[in-house]
């Protein structure tokens, strides 16, 4: 239920605005003054505000001022008697929603009252939708083992650079992560990211993807279409799972890498590409070259630096930083109450065998928080950290 303050020095409007609103199902407040109205505004929280334009001791474009500063994003609608245009074009462009005149319309009144309402939702929605996006960009490397300390060190000395990276290691040890915070360290951090995962896409689709298609280029290409290659122009591309790449493709990212060149598919004519590429997969490329499944040449262009991402099990000191680090990020999501792990829970999860690495560690956090009351101890990490099958 929205609640809305009504400032107003004449008894009879704030008891008639009262009645129009709690019988629209609103919760309603009122003060007779702007100096009061402010004392209530420090104390509650309000969803909208009607205040008068003439009143005693303080007027309302001085209440619209201090609002402003104090809640900026507390829609107000002044409401006045003896108002002019001007008085009317003054309070909007400092900040009011709208401007109604006495006597009041009473179906402009209540339209006004809605459309300030869902303003003020799409703004609270807009702010946490702005949270979400900034903390799903942040990519910062949880940990201080001596493995992630080199992995850091060399991501600094590396980004700056438009060298190409590859990055090895197993499912859900962070690959992407390092990508991410290559680019975000880079010269290249306003431009864009842009992510193919080669293993999910069908051998026959993955050229399209990368270098685009002219219309008509084959039965379902109803339109021209720009590839991930153009689409990073002036970014980075981030090729996951190459290894899982098709020999033809493999050919032709060769060519883009020793040419910054590309074409699309049905088409001539060769588009210039200025794309910083890096790659990760989780297959030893050494040995897929061994059984021509991967392009040694290719490898050569991809591999200037290669940095290691270790497994969880070899990096078991960073357990508890990680663990706190998902904890708080995944309190904050789902809504729960504080929840913490006791010293001998906190043991129990570096003992797992963490098969699924950093990905599974946030899964098994998870379970825990939602499973777990307010502690989270051994036993409880005992029965849920590998549950049975």
């Amino acid at each position: 239920m929205a609640k809305i303050l009504v400032i107003d020095d004449e008894r009879p409007i704030r008891s008639t605005l009262r009645e129009i609103l709690e019988y629209e199902d609103f919760k309603v407040e009122d003060a007779e003054d702007g100096i009061a109205g402010l004392d209530l505004m420090r104390k509650n929280e309000y969803d909208l505000v009607l205040c008068d334009i003439k009143m005693p001791k303080m007027d309302g474009l001085e209440v619209l001022e201090r609002v402003r500063l104090l809640k900026p994003d507390l829609p107000l609608v002044m409401i006045s008697g003896h108002g002019t245009i001007d008085t009317a074009v003054e309070a909007l462009k400092n900040g009011a929603f709208d401007y109604i005149p006495k006597p009041l319309d009473l179906n402009r009144l209540l339209v006004t009252v809605r459309n300030a309402l869902d303003r003020n939702t799409l703004v609270e929605e807009t702010k946490v939708l702005k949270k979400k996006i900034n903390q799903s960009k942040i990519t910062e490397i949880v940990g201080e083992s001596e493995p992630i300390m080199e992995i850091k060190s060399m991501i600094e000395k590396v980004a700056p650079t438009d060298a190409r990276v590859l990055i090895t290691g197993g499912n859900g040890t962070g690959k992407e992560l390092v990508a991410r915070q290559l680019h975000e360290l880079s010269n290249r951090a306003k431009g864009p990211f842009v992510e193919v995962n080669c293993a999910a896409i069908p051998a026959e689709l993955i050229e399209s993807e990368l270098f685009g298609h002219e219309k008509g280029a084959f039965t379902s290409a109803i339109k021209q279409r720009r590839g991930k290659f153009e689409q990073a122009i002036g970014g980075t591309l981030f090729l996951d799972e190459i290894g899982d790449m098709s020999l033809s493709a493999q050919a032709k990212v060769l060519r883009a890498l020793q040419e910054s060149k590309i074409t699309r598919v049905g088409g001539d004519k060769e588009i210039k590409v200025d794309v910083r590429v890096l790659a990760a997969t989780n297959k030893d490329l050494r040995k897929e070259i061994e059984a021509n499944l991967f392009r040694e040449d290719l490898y050569h262009r991809l591999s200037v630096i290669l940095i290691h991402v270790p497994a969880l099990n070899d990096r078991r000191a960073d357990i508890p930083l990680l663990a706190n680090h998902f904890r708080v990020k995944l309190l904050e999501e789902h809504g729960m109450p504080e929840k913490t792990f006791t010293k001998d829970g906190m043991k129990e999860l570096q003992k797992v065998n963490w098969t699924g690495n950093i990905r599974e560690l946030r899964n098994v956090v998870e379970r825990l928080l939602i499973l777990c009351d307010k502690q989270i101890d051994g036993p409880s990490v005992k029965m849920f950290a590998n549950p049975a099958v």
